[in-house]
């Protein structure tokens, strides 16, 4: 076996309590905050004086994790363009399963989230759309229909 288990997903952001309440809203769990620095943080990411502020998020059914990072040293870089198209290449987006999409998108609102176009249907089975969250995280929501 190559792997045992995906352990987390790493997002960093510029504002961690914003992001904490937003996916917080989406009722995922803060399993703990730290500050990540030392020898063993520099020679993990490649960087020189790493000192980085993270919070562990965790689904109700504990088996997915977030890790929210705001980096304190070096400066986080922003991505460029700041809200990329989500046919950019490479990771920009995580999907969670929600019981009422409707409901779950004017919680996120009230956290800044925004939906990027709309609410749409795939034939049916699913009601989709994308939130775009603080630092322009991109979430996908998805309630099965039926």
């Amino acid at each position: 076996m190559t792997i045992r288990r995906m352990d987390n997903v790493g997002i960093v952001v510029e504002d961690l309590d914003a992001a904490v309440e937003f996916f917080a809203e989406l009722g995922m769990q803060v399993e703990g905050r730290a500050e990540i620095a030392g020898a063993w943080a520099d020679r993990t990411v490649g960087l020189d004086g790493v000192r980085c502020a993270i919070a562990m998020m965790r689904t109700p059914d504990g088996h997915s994790r977030l890790e929210l990072a705001k980096y304190l040293t070096p400066a986080a870089v922003p991505s460029q363009p700041s809200r990329p198209p989500h046919n950019t290449i490479g990771m920009h987006r995580v999907m969670f399963a929600v019981d009422d999409i409707r409901d779950t998108v004017e919680r996120l609102r009230s956290h800044g989230g925004e939906v990027v176009d709309e609410v749409a249907q795939y034939e049916d089975a699913y009601q989709l759309c994308y939130v775009r969250g603080p630092d322009g995280i991109l979430v996908g929501l998805a309630q099965e229909i039926g």
